[in-house]
């Protein structure tokens, strides 16, 4: 390290083509080094705008499926989801759920999902959320006026219920997945469930994610999988859509909770765990 401010001889010519191999003296070097910058050149002027096609692909056809998404008012689908956890031996175990779902836009919801660790329905009228959970027969309620868009963020942030696939029912949905992309890709084609789809990858700072949108006039997403890269073996999140609809009207108490007779109501603080996962086992109990 220099100890002084004393501005550096600037190199001449000669150094620099000593420094770089390109002596007169040193031919065999000289086409090296062309050979060399002719094969950069051709990986910007080719391989980077191929790389930039896939980019806008992918960008285009996310934001179409986002568009349409956010133009059916009412949607009602069924869905399948994995959801893979890592254990202390890191092994992984995959524990899978099935739902239905029904949107009413812009403030109204049910959604039921069934698995081996629990039996749940949410319902939103736009005013209050209801969750009932039917393993244990109780049900909490609480005031929560909004949209569909708010009562997502307000799951997630005051009742810390992770939703990893509610980012699909926003109401701009291009935004909500995209808003820590660092790169995303067009892939080709696949099939899901029968139905053709443009398959697309994105990654971002601690997830990586993909999704398959149904090639044609009706955009929507098929199957959607998140990787978390912060987690030991990358466990994965996998959701499979089916039986997507459109053209029905939803009857009059879609979206209106009947509690059964002998459901409990509780405080929202006193449902028990309502994960598609298991809880962790507690040291000791038997």
């Amino acid at each position: 390290m220099r100890s002084d401010h004393r501005p550096r001889k600037q190199p001449t010519a000669s150094c620099l083509m000593r420094s770089t191999g390109m002596c007169r003296s040193n031919t065999p070097a000289i086409g090296r080094w062309a050979a060399a910058m002719m094969m950069l050149l051709s990986a910007f002027l080719f391989i980077a705008p191929g790389a930039r096609a896939q980019s806008d692909d992918a960008n285009k056809i996310l934001k179409a499926m986002s568009d349409y998404m956010a133009s059916e008012k009412n949607i009602s689908l069924s869905f399948d989801t994995a959801v893979e956890v890592i254990t202390p031996e890191v092994q992984k175990i995959q524990f899978a759920s099935s739902g239905h779902l029904q949107i009413g836009r812009p403030d109204k919801i049910r959604a039921s999902r069934t698995g081996g660790y629990a039996d749940v329905e949410l319902v939103f009228d736009g005013k209050t959320i209801t969750v009932y959970a039917k393993h244990i027969g109780s049900y909490a309620q609480v005031d929560a006026p909004g949209s569909l868009d708010q009562l997502i963020d307000q799951l997630r942030e005051k009742f810390s219920v992770a939703l990893p696939g509610a980012d699909l029912l926003m109401s701009n949905v291009y935004d909500a997945l995209t808003s820590d992309v660092i790169k995303g890709m067009h892939i080709g084609r696949g099939v899901i469930d029968g139905a053709e789809c443009e398959h697309l990858a994105f990654r971002g700072q601690d997830t990586d994610w993909q999704i398959w949108v149904e090639v044609g006039g009706r955009p929507i997403p098929r199957k959607y999988v998140i990787t978390s890269k912060g987690i030991a073996a990358a466990p994965q999140y996998t959701l499979v859509i089916r039986d997507w609809k459109t053209d029905e009207q939803p009857s009059a108490n879609a979206f209106v909770f009947a509690p059964p007779k002998d459901a409990k109501k509780i405080e929202a603080a006193a449902l028990p765990n309502i994960d598609e996962v298991p809880p962790p086992e507690v040291k000791g109990a038997k």
